[in-house]
């Protein structure tokens, strides 16, 4: 298939495109570089020995997002192109409603009018808000979302089930995330965040290669083993597998079908910490933090009908998510070429 993939050079639209390679597919990507660097694609091509066509463009922009599509045929779009700081989201909504729902609300409307109608949808376990649950299936309503960025992810997912609902030419696949972690084996492409990291491990490979004095820990009074919340952990190269599998619900024609990524098991902050001690031999200092606003205690996945209707299995545990994560930032401590994305 030929895929659009939008936000292509981010950290799962980069490792998605080595796995779609991979497959046999084709694609293009779209990115506007505000939240990540164009290394990452020039790795991609190393690592699948192709050129891939690129544009930089904001999906905002519906003019530029038009000639694209006059330009090319697809016959699916991926679509992982939005902002994504939980933080940064309560202190900047309208920035994050304008981009995430504005930007995705043209995308869609150009897809449309040049006949492709098949999106996979970058959302996330954060629509469940608080759980009904545990663990979690897609039959767990949605929650309600502490923040923009998981209501942007929530409110796309029912403008999209409209649409499909009203047009059934439309295929619509929504991919809900756990915590995507670890790095590509060649330790080439990573995750390369702004500034202070928003996610708990990339402040760790940080801490570990002396770019951060400690990490704080948020909380260490949750009911559960060791006080610290429990997430689940999926490798990004699992993920990025995911995201190919659910293109044969594409290709069946799938109307709208939704998906849990992960692998149905919880650790708890500080055993990740330990297993990255562990599998790396360095010790990472860290002090407990008051809990964060909007922090729940647990929350990991059922991913059982991924694998019952895609075959999708997440393959890789904690240990190759720690291995290759500090691979990663060992091998380009200051992220892509020593710039700050």
């Amino acid at each position: 298939m030929r895929i659009l993939v939008t936000g292509g050079t981010g950290f799962i639209g980069s490792h998605t495109l080595v796995e779609l390679y991979a497959a046999g597919h084709e694609t293009i990507v779209v990115d506007n570089l505000s939240n990540s660097n164009p290394v990452a694609l020039e790795r991609v091509e190393a690592l699948v020995g192709k050129k891939i066509p690129f544009y930089q463009l904001d999906i905002r922009d519906r003019e530029s997002l038009n000639q694209m599509m006059e330009q090319n045929h697809f016959d699916a779009c991926i679509h992982f192109a939005g902002l994504k700081a939980v933080g940064e989201s309560v202190e900047k909504p309208w920035e994050y409603y304008e981009n995430n729902i504005g930007g995705t609300l043209t995308l869609l409307d150009v897809m449309r009018r040049h006949g492709c109608k098949n999106i996979i949808f970058s959302s996330s376990a954060t629509v469940y808000g608080d759980p009904a649950m545990i663990p979690i299936t897609e039959a767990c309503p949605k929650g309600n979302c502490t923040n923009p960025y998981g209501k942007t992810k929530s409110m796309l997912e029912e403008i999209m089930m409209d649409m499909q609902k009203a047009d059934k030419e439309w295929n619509v696949v929504l991919l809900r995330y756990f915590n995507p972690i670890g790095a590509h084996p060649s330790g080439t492409i990573g995750e390369n965040p702004n500034g202070i990291p928003n996610n708990l491990m990339p402040y760790i490979t940080q801490v570990a290669v002396g770019k951060r004095p400690e990490l704080g820990v948020f909380g260490n009074d949750y009911d559960t083993p060791d006080g610290t919340g429990v997430r689940d952990y999926i490798h990004v190269v699992d993920l990025a597998k995911g995201h190919v599998a659910a293109l044969q619900a594409i290709e069946r024609k799938c109307g709208c079908a939704i998906y849990n990524l992960g692998t149905g098991q919880g650790y708890t902050v500080l055993q990740l910490v330990k297993t990255f001690e562990k599998v790396n031999n360095i010790k990472i200092p860290y002090s407990i933090k008051p809990r964060r606003a909007g922090d729940i205690a647990i929350c990991y996945s059922n991913p059982a009908k991924a694998e019952k209707e895609l075959g999708w299995k997440a393959e890789r545990g904690l240990e190759d998510m720690c291995r290759d994560s500090w691979n990663w930032q060992r091998n380009n401590p200051e992220g892509y070429g020593g710039v700050e994305s």
